[in-house]
């Protein structure tokens, strides 16, 4: 029984079973853990095994064993948050508890095979019981975890349990003393990420990583280096092959011996003779697949993939180089949390925030802050050719010994995971804003270089100074503002150097929040033009990367936490683009498609525009009319702004007493129209128009997505806001939106929702229903604005990815 024998120290802080037999692995700890391979395979399990699980609330003794009576557990798909949560005013004390889960599972075609229940991510620690015996266990939430089942398997009626201890225990990012006040973010416990069930031969490839190499020489070539797994040394040599694939086409090939022992052993191979092949970048993120394949005596050969770019990626003190290109980097920070779902949201919305900051934010980078994220998120930025700072779990805490232990485990498990991924480009080893630690920061450097060799180290300062720095790219989270405007610190000289936090908010007021002013939303996108601009006028700043990209949920921060939420994002927690976001969406080639974006509200007593209305656009010239009456002309702010390739316009829109003060026009109720015509070397390309009449607003309400899987899990966004006749946003409206969902799927949110009290913007999450197929209607309906409805198809799909779209 669990009872006493359920601990959380300071080292390890894991869960200890007393009268459940087998061992206990911590992988901080003991050599015994099983290694992580860098990404789960497919296998008999698949993402399937995510279905069929069982949650019992609360754990009590002996509901691990497998004979306890679950039947009033609740069946549930991964991912799963332990407690419900709202859109805001989460409470860390309603899951810092220990829970249960279990999933029952057939074992009888899994005889002649080992067996391994791969974890992607469990917050916070966990021990995995099978048939009654400790499996393994964990210690840390944001990185991924296998236990080999196989000797613990019955033919029938195996059950796996597994007890979650979702407490505030001092594990990265907290540390001992740390209370969950005392990180920026909050961290709801659960089995978050997928859980796939592994079947693989007695010899097996447990790791590929495949580094390219020469790719900007005439003979790129790719150093492949193999962990073979072995439950007993096999009667003969093995055979290792490696291929280079194009899609289904062969490029390369090679093959060598290997003399597995038991355990773990490594083989390397070299690919040579590629032919010409495509660089990898943020215009085309070309990828190949490397297969290696082992084969042993009398034994069923075991293949394993892994997806390659081919890129250099080079931090000098003049910039970052990615192919001997020059680029500057301009990008966000991004927490993984969302309303409702807490971090366990499933792979279709991971990949669509990859997919905001990258098409819609225009982001060449994002910094994972701070912890390594999603599987899924990188994988899209892989695919979609966003580069990557990813760092190990932290926040400006450190513990002693056993917990530095921690840090070095998360620091191997973050490189071996994601090593072969061409869209990171750094490795966070220091942890974020940490005071020196040079002993640990060394050992950290040192073992992300013996891991993969080809990604600089780094790590968040707040001290602009290189005084005891360790790390191979300086990086400096800089808040520094003169006369209300964001102004970051020269670069410090003879270093590579990279802004990884700006702008933000810092001392109380202002919040960005929708129900804010709308001068101060609109001040947020200057604040980050400013900052922008001053990295792009320098060559010396590799790139900026502001905070952040999306509100989130936090304790921390005194008077700038409202209702539980921090709101420094240029999007909100529902990935709505606020004014500020608009400075962002402005920075688009024009010739992927003109710009105007107004960063205010039309209309009198609705925090309307005034002397300095702000237009983001990628246009050169903008001309305003009101009523149909030429305003102004508007041209981009190139002596504020002459760093940025668009900076904003400025025009003056005055507007008071019900009337505009433009000479002319009649005194009236309600404002005309605003039109705003935007132009590109003498030509009209684009109008967007703005009704100041709130007899024609409207609810609007959109969903991300037009299909979803029926797996129980996949799950796409909707969203509902107050819009004028022409669909901007319309401030200051009150009342709540009240949700309706026919069809085969559920509603995760507040039903109804306070739409007044946050925006008026608000959304929710229809997630599909395990096997049950068919079409699902959305209505949202505000006792003012009316009700609007959008059409979702819940289905099997024969690719396995229904429509993005």
């Amino acid at each position: 029984m669990l009872g006493a024998g359920l601990l959380a120290g300071a080292g390890a802080a894991g869960l200890r079973l007393s009268g459940i037999g087998g061992p206990t692995h911590h992988p901080a700890g003991d050599g015994a853990a099983t290694t992580w391979a860098a990404s789960t395979e497919t296998s008999a399990g698949g993402s399937g095994f995510n279905r069929g699980w069982l949650f019992g609330g609360e754990y009590t003794p002996g509901a691990e064993r497998a004979s306890h009576d679950d039947r009033a557990f609740t069946p549930m798909t991964l991912p799963h948050t332990v407690v419900p949560l709202s859109w805001g005013n989460w409470d860390p004390a309603s899951w810092q508890k220990v829970w249960i889960y279990r999933r029952h599972f057939d074992g009888s075609a899994l005889a002649h095979d080992r067996v391994f229940a791969d974890f992607d991510g469990v917050m916070t620690n966990a021990v995995a019981v099978l048939n009654d015996q400790v499996a393994g266990s964990h210690t840390g939430g944001y990185l991924p975890w296998s236990v080999e089942l196989t000797g613990h398997l019955a033919r029938r009626g195996n059950v796996l349990a597994v007890v979650v201890d979702a407490r505030n225990l001092p594990v990265p990012p907290s540390a001992p003393g740390c209370t969950p006040g005392h990180i920026d973010y909050l961290q709801p416990g659960g089995i978050y990420r997928d859980v796939a069930l592994r079947t693989v031969p007695p010899v097996f490839l447990a790791d590929v990583f495949a580094r390219p190499a020469g790719v900007l020489t005439g003979q790129p070539r790719v150093d492949v280096q193999a962990t073979i797994d072995a439950a007993a040394a096999p009667a003969g040599p093995a055979q290792l092959t490696a291929e280079l694939l194009d899609g289904t086409r062969r490029l390369a090939a090679t093959s060598g011996p290997a003399r597995p022992a038991a355990g773990t052993t490594t083989a390397t191979l070299t690919l040579t003779n590629l032919g010409p092949v495509t660089l990898w970048s943020p215009g085309t993120p070309k990828l190949y697949t490397v297969r290696v394949t082992v084969s042993v005596p009398g034994g069923t050969p075991h293949t394993l993939a892994r997806r390659i770019g081919f890129r250099e990626a080079v931090f000098q003190p003049d910039g970052f180089y990615l192919n001997g290109q020059r680029l500057q980097l301009f990008g966000l920070n991004r927490h993984q949390l969302f309303p409702y779902l807490g971090m366990a949201a499933p792979a279709r919305l991971q990949r669509r925030d990859a997919e905001i900051l990258k098409n819609e934010l225009n982001c060449t980078m994002v910094r994972c802050s701070h912890y390594p994220q999603s599987p899924h998120f990188l994988d899209a930025c892989d695919e979609l050719g966003l580069l990557v700072w990813e760092e190990t779990p932290g926040w400006q805490h450190l513990g002693g010994e056993a917990w530095q232990d921690l840090v070095l485990q998360n620091v191997r498990d973050m490189v071996i995971r994601d090593r072969n991924r061409p869209s990171v480009i750094v490795w966070g080893t220091r942890l974020n804003e940490t005071a020196d630690s040079p002993g640990l920061y060394a050992r950290t450097r040192q073992l992300a270089r013996e891991l993969d060799g080809s990604r600089p180290s780094s790590g968040t300062m707040t001290r602009h100074s290189t005084r005891d720095w360790s790390e191979d790219v300086f990086a400096f989270d800089d808040y520094r503002m003169i006369d209300g405007q964001a102004a970051p610190r020269p670069p410090l000289a003879g270093v590579p150097y990279l802004v990884t936090e700006a702008v933000g908010v810092l001392n109380g007021p202002p919040r960005y929040r929708w129900a804010d002013p709308g001068g101060r939303l609109a001040g947020q996108g200057l604040l980050h033009a400013g900052a922008h601009n001053t990295a792009q006028s320098d060559p010396h700043y590799a790139g900026l990367l502001a905070w952040c990209a999306v509100d989130y949920a936090s304790l921390n921060g005194g008077d700038r936490v409202w209702d539980h939420l921090k709101t420094p994002g240029v999007i909100d927690s529902f990935r709505v683009a606020k004014p500020g976001a608009a400075f962002y969406q402005s920075q688009l080639d024009p010739g992927e498609g003109p710009v105007i974006l107004p960063a205010f509200c039309w209309g009198p007593g609705r925090g309307g525009p005034d002397q300095a209305a702000i237009i983001f656009t990628n246009c050169d010239r903008v001309e305003i009319y009101i009523g149909g009456q030429h305003a102004a002309t508007g041209l981009p702010d190139r002596q504020r702004f002459a760093g940025l390739n668009h900076p904003p316009v400025f025009a003056d829109l005055t507007v008071g007493g019900g009337r505009s003060l433009l000479p002319g026009l009649p005194e009236v109720r309600v404002l005309p129209d605003l039109r705003i015509d935007g132009y590109l070397d003498g030509s009209k390309v684009a109008t967007t128009t703005m009704s100041a009449d709130p007899s024609l607003d409207r609810l609007s309400l959109t969903a991300d997505h037009t299909a979803i899987e029926a797996d129980g899990s996949d799950a796409t966004r909707i969203t509902f806001r107050a819009t004028d006749a022409h669909g901007h946003h319309r401030r200051g409206v009150a009342g709540n939106v009240t949700l309706a969902v026919t069809g085969p799927a559920d509603l995760i949110g507040d039903n109804p929702f306070p739409f007044g009290v946050y925006g008026p913007v608000g959304g929710a999450f229809i997630r599909s229903q395990p096997g049950r197929a068919g079409l699902v209607t959305v209505s949202a309906t505000h006792p003012a604005l009316g009700r609007a409805t959008v059409q979702i198809r819940s289905g099997q799909f024969s690719s396995g990815e229904p429509d993005r779209q």
